[in-house]
């Protein structure tokens, strides 16, 4: 199963196994560099079959931190079509995130102390939100977005998506996860508007599905588009839940979106998750139970026998793997023998296996 094809649109992936977008932290104003190719190829020879990007900003605003990725200029473009064509060379399919980091915008990197940076230090303002409500009290307050901010930053994420295209990518996700502003838009908890983008579901839904649909006009029928959600706030009887997370879902999927990547967390500094192996994969499971939607399940997915028994059981249809690709980039080479499947290396490699 793990190592069974997954066809979505005119796109095969050549198994079930994906590589989560994860922040490098390691670029000059957005550009992808050579640590972007070493550490997106290695996984395509590797083996996985799709290969996703760290959330790439669609603004220079939008960006976690100074040394994000980005596609908010065409210049951006060169680099990543040289890393999207060695990941076809090498059978993957190339896949990108796009992403703005609303409130939780303008930090340090993580090894840098992840702290909130002033101007002075390379941050920047405003930041923007749904709301002016921080992150926290160490975190600046954030100028909430006005309808007009709300159409540019939808362009932003527009203009990304065609830049995507010309870049080589085959797939890409949309970032509404983790606290980040289409999450902050989702969460009451972040999103206290009295305009046609709050208090009721419809509203605060609206700026993700618009989004959606903006960026569907001009990402090709052919190729799939992803939506990656947090599944809950995890604050008991407040914020954002799993059954508004269902409903998103079929929204969504009505929308042209052909997956959902369930992750979980991120929008509140106080909330209690209880982590474990596979403690997200209910959700991805719920939702692709009621809704019909192909679903990915992510977090502290590490053995290849788990992610086999995610699969089998019908709980997803794709594993996203994260931090277990930082440790291992030849995951699933390592993972077929353990489920009686021949490795399919490069020939470069094959004498090793």
């Amino acid at each position: 199963m793990l190592f069974d094809a997954l066809a979505i649109r005119s796109v095969t992936l050549k198994n079930r196994v994906a590589v989560s977008p994860m922040c490098q932290y390691s670029s000059d104003d957005g550009f992808a560099n050579d640590w972007h190719l070493v550490h997106l190829g290695s996984r395509a020879v590797g083996g996985a079959s799709l290969i996703i990007a760290e959330a790439t900003g669609v603004e220079a605003r939008g960006r976690i931190s100074p040394h994000d990725l980005g596609l908010w200029k065409d210049a951006h473009i060169d680099m990543m079509l040289r890393i999207t064509t060695f990941i076809r060379a090498q059978g993957g399919i190339a896949g990108v995130q796009l992403a703005h980091a609303g409130r939780k915008a303008s930090t340090a990197r993580p090894w840098a102390g992840n702290a909130p940076l002033e101007p002075s230090q390379g941050g920047w303002r405003p930041i923007l939100a749904p709301s002016a409500l921080p992150f926290d009290a160490a975190h600046p307050i954030p100028e909430a977005m006005s309808t007009v901010q709300i159409r540019e930053v939808t362009d932003a994420f527009v203009a990304a998506a065609r830049r995507a295209l010309e870049a080589g990518f085959q797939v890409v996700e949309i970032h509404a996860a983790h606290g980040y502003l289409l999450h902050e838009f989702l969460s009451p908890l972040s999103n206290t508007r009295t305009d046609t983008y709050g208090r009721a579901f419809d509203n605060r839904i609206r700026f993700l599905r618009e989004v959606v649909r903006a960026v569907r006009t001009v990402w090709p029928d052919r190729l799939p588009l992803f939506v990656r959600i947090s599944a809950t706030d995890w604050v008991d009887g407040a914020g954002w839940d799993l059954d508004q997370s269902v409903q998103l879902s079929r929204e969504l999927k009505s929308d042209g979106v052909d997956l959902i990547d369930c992750s979980s967390g991120g929008n509140v500094p106080n909330a209690h998750i209880p982590i474990g192996p596979g403690y997200q994969t209910m959700f991805a499971e719920r939702i692709r139970r009621d809704t019909g939607v192909l679903t990915g399940a992510v977090g502290m997915i590490t053995t290849a026998e788990q992610a086999e028994t995610i699969l089998r059981t019908g709980q997803a249809d794709l594993v996203i793997i994260g931090r277990a690709h930082l440790r291992d980039p030849y995951w699933a080479l390592h993972a077929a023998p353990k489920l009686h499947t021949k490795a399919s290396p490069p020939a470069q490699y094959d004498r090793a296996y």
